[in-house]
C-alpha cells in the first residue's frame, strides 16, 4: 500500500523474515540494552555480549529444531565453527548498523508503518488486521515496540547495502557464453569393467588377513562406552505437578484485560493523488488541483466514489478495489490520514487530506468497535500460561535444591528424584565423543570422567537446554578395546577379495582404453548413447565428467576412461550439440542471475572493506565460551 511498500517490496519480504523466523541476529533490544563489561567482540564501542550471543545460538538452535520437526543433536552447535560463524554474523550486522548510522540513513515513523501493514503475514484477505498483527507477534514473544525497532534498523541497513547487492553488472555476450556452456550437449556411450567379473578369480589366504588385521589396528577399535541412570529435571516436567485454580484465572483475566482485547478499528476507502515530499512545487499544485476536481465529483455523486476511486486512484495497492484500505487500527496509518479517518462518521467522505505520498480523499466505510474476548473464550489459554509459570516458578525455587541433592548424596540419584517427584531412568549404549541428544558434548564429558568411572559418583546437574538440567550415574562401563581377528575376519577376507578385484578390473580397463585410443576394437559391451551437459552427466564421477568437458572435440570419436569406486568405466565422445539459438526469456533469466551474483560480490567487497576500517575487537572463545 501507497508508494514506499509498491518501491520497497524486496525490503518488504526482507522485513517479514524477522516475524516469520523464530529469532532475527540482532536488535536494538539486544545491544544497547545490554550491560556490564563482559563481552565476546567490541564493533566500533558496540558490544557483542555473551547473553546476546547464547540467545542467538539458543534460537538457531530452535529454528533448526523446528525445521528438522525435532530431531537435532544440539552437539552440532557446540563447536568453534558455529560459533564463529554466529558472532561474524553478529559483529557484520553491528558493523552496518554503525555505517548507517553514520551516514543520517533512518526510516521515518510514516515509512515504517505503511512497511508493516503492506506485510502479508498480518493481513486477513488481503487487509491489515491490528489483532493478528499483535497475536502473531506475542507467539513469538516480542512485542510491537522490539519488532518495529528491529523493522526500522533493517530497512536502514538495506538503504546502506542495496545500492551493492543491486548494482550488479552482467552483458547479453557474457550471458550468450554461459548458456551455450551449460546447455550444449555431448553424445556419449559407456561401458564399465566391473570388479564383480573378476571375483571369482581372486584368493585370499588367512596369513593375508592376519597381516592385514596386524598392520590395520585402528580400523577395528572399539570405543569406549558406558551406560548409565539419569535423571531429567525441567520446567516442563513440572506442569503436571501444579494445579490451577478457578479463582486464579479469573483473577488474571480481572487484572490483564488489555491482553484480551482488540482496539476500535476503522474500515476507510481513499482516492490517492501522488506528489511525495520530493515533488516540485508545480507537481504539488497540478497534483492538488487534480485531486480537487476529483473532489467536486465525489461530493456531486458520492454513490460513485469507488467507482471513482478505481479511474482515478494513484495507490495501486487499493485503486482496484475501490480504494478501500481494509480495517485498520491507530498506528497503522500516517498520521494526518489517521487523524482524519478518526474523525470521520461512517459514510462520510473528508475534504482533502495531504501527507508524504500526496493528497487524499477518505470515506469511511466502517467502524469496528473495541472488543473484549470472554472469560470462556480465553480461559484455556490463561490456564495453560498460568500453569507454565507455576511450573517455571517452581523449576527456579527446586533447581538449586536438585543441584544440592545431586551433589551432596553422590552415591545415589534417589533424593534428588524424590525432590522432584520425576522417575530415574536408564539410557542405552553411549559411545564417547559421539554426542547425541541430550547426552552433549559437557554431559558425555562428566559421565566418562574419573570422578564418575573410578570413583562411582554422581555427575554434577547439567544444562542441556534452557530450564533443563540432567544428572548422571554409571551402570556399566566397556572400555576402549580391539575387535578380535576371528570376529573380523570374513570382514577383512572381503575387502581383500574386492580390493584384488577392482585391481584387475583397473587394469583390464586401462588396456581397453589404449587399444580404443590406436584404432583397436576390444571386447566393450558399450551402453546405449545419451546427452549428457555440464549441469547434468548422471553416472559419471568426478574426474571423468572433467575430462569428457575439457577433451578436444575436433576429432571424434574420442575415447576416455577413469577408475571409479564401482570399477573401471570407459567413456566414448561421439558427437558435440551446439545450442542453435539463444532465446531472449532464458537470456534475461541468466543476466538477472549474473547481475545477483556480481551484485553479492560487491557487497562481500564493501564488507571485507569496512571490516579493514572498523574497529573490531574479539575475546577467544576460551575465555568466555568454554
Amino acid at each position: 500500500m501507497f508508494d514506499f511498500v509498491h518501491e520497497k517490496r524486496r525490503l518488504v519480504q526482507i522485513v517479514l523474515g524477522l516475524i516469520v523466523l523464530p529469532f532475527a541476529f540482532w536488535g536494538v533490544d539486544s545491544y544497547r540494552k545490554s550491560g556490564g563489561d563482559e563481552y565476546l567482540a567490541k564493533v566500533d564501542g558496540i558490544k557483542v555480549t555473551p547473553q546476546e550471543f547464547d540467545n542467538v545460538l539458543r534460537q538457531q538452535q530452535g529454528r533448526m529444531r523446528e525445521m528438522a520437526g525435532g530431531n537435532v543433536d544440539p552437539a552440532m552447535f557446540d563447536t568453534v565453527e558455529v560459533k564463529q560463524s554466529v558472532l561474524e554474523g553478529l559483529i557484520n550486522q553491528k558493523m552496518l548498523l554503525k555505517r548507517a548510522e553514520s551516514a543520517g540513513l533512518a526510516v521515518t515513523d510514516e515509512q515504517l508503518a505503511q512497511v508493516i501493514a503492506g506485510i502479508p503475514a498480518f493481513s486477513t484477505d488481503g487487509k491489515f488486521d491490528q489483532k493478528r498483527y499483535e497475536s502473531l507477534l506475542a507467539s513469538q514473544n516480542m512485542t510491537p515496540m522490539v519488532f518495529e525497532a528491529r523493522v526500522r534498523e533493517e530497512l536502514s541497513v538495506r538503504q546502506l547495502t542495496d545500492p551493492y547487492t543491486q548494482s550488479g553488472y552482467a552483458s547479453s555476450a557474457a550471458a550468450d557464453n554461459l548458456i551455450r556452456l551449460a546447455e550444449q550437449e555431448r553424445i556419449i556411450s559407456v561401458a564399465a569393467v566391473s570388479p564383480a567379473a573378476y571375483q571369482a578369480q581372486v584368493k585370499v589366504d588367512d596369513a593375508a588377513v592376519k597381516s592385514y588385521f596386524d598392520q590395520h589396528q585402528s580400523e577395528f577399535q572399539m570405543p569406549e562406552q558406558v551406560r548409565v541412570e539419569f535423571l531429567a529435571f525441567s520446567d516442563g516436567a513440572l506442569q503436571s505437578q501444579v494445579a490451577v485454580a478457578e479463582a486464579e484465572i479469573k483473577q488474571y483475566y480481572d487484572e490483564h484485560q488489555s491482553e484480551f482485547g482488540t482496539p476500535e478499528q476503522r474500515q476507510a476507502a481513499h482516492i490517492l493523488i501522488s506528489a511525495s515530499a520530493q515533488s516540485s512545487a508545480a507537481e504539488k499544485s497540478a497534483a492538488k488541483a487534480k485531486a480537487e476536481a476529483i473532489l467536486a465529483q465525489v461530493k456531486q455523486t458520492p454513490a460513485k466514489f469507488a467507482e471513482l476511486a478505481k479511474q482515478n486512484s494513484q495507490d495501486p495497492g487499493s485503486a482496484a478495489n475501490g480504494g478501500d484500505l481494509g480495517a485498520f487500527g491507530r498506528g497503522a496509518m500516517v498520521k494526518p490520514f489517521e487523524d482524519a479517518a478518526f474523525a470521520l462518521k461512517v459514510g462520510e467522505i473528508s475534504g482533502l487530506v495531504q501527507s508524504d505520498f500526496g493528497y487524499h480523499i477518505i470515506k469511511l466505510l466502517a467502524i469496528k468497535p473495541s472488543h473484549t474476548a470472554t472469560l470462556a473464550e480465553v480461559k484455556g489459554a490463561i490456564e495453560m500460561k498460568l500453569r507454565q509459570q507455576k511450573a517455571g516458578e517452581k523449576f527456579a525455587e527446586l533447581a538449586e535444591k536438585f543441584s544440592n541433592a545431586v551433589y551432596e548424596q553422590s552415591d545415589s540419584l534417589k533424593a534428588a528424584a524424590d525432590l522432584v517427584k520425576l522417575p530415574v531412568q536408564q539410557s542405552g549404549w553411549l559411545v564417547k565423543g559421539q554426542a547425541v541428544a541430550p547426552w552433549t558434548d559437557k554431559v558425555l564429558q562428566a559421565v566418562f570422567s574419573d570422578d564418575v568411572l573410578k570413583n562411582k559418583r554422581n555427575t554434577t546437574a547439567i544444562e542441556i537446554a534452557p530450564n533443563t538440567l540432567l544428572a548422571a550415574r554409571l551402570l556399566e562401563h566397556k572400555p576402549a578395546s580391539v575387535r578380535p581377528l576371528a570376529e573380523v575376519a570374513s570382514v577383512i577376507r572381503q575387502k581383500l577379495q574386492f580390493q584384488q578385484a577392482m585391481d584387475l578390473a583397473n587394469k583390464q580397463g586401462k588396456e581397453s582404453l589404449a587399444q580404443l585410443q590406436q584404432g583397436g576394437k576390444p571386447a566393450v559391451n558399450w551402453q546405449a548413447t545419451q546427452a549428457v551437459t555440464r549441469a547434468r552427466h548422471p553416472g559419471l564421477e568426478g574426474d571423468l565428467a572433467r575430462q569428457l568437458f575439457r577433451a578436444d572435440t575436433s576429432k571424434l570419436p574420442l575415447y576416455l576412461g577413469a577408475e571409479t569406486p564401482q570399477g573401471y568405466v570407459l567413456l566414448r565422445l561421439e558427437a558435440v550439440k551446439e545450442v542453435a539459438q539463444v532465446e531472449d526469456a532464458k537470456r534475461t533469466a541468466y543476466m538477472q542471475q549474473l547481475r545477483q551474483f556480481s551484485g553479492e560480490e560487491l557487497m562481500r567487497a564493501y564488507l571485507a572493506d569496512a571490516r579493514k576500517h572498523a574497529d573490531v575487537s574479539i575475546k577467544p572463545f576460551s575465555e568466555e565460551k568454554k
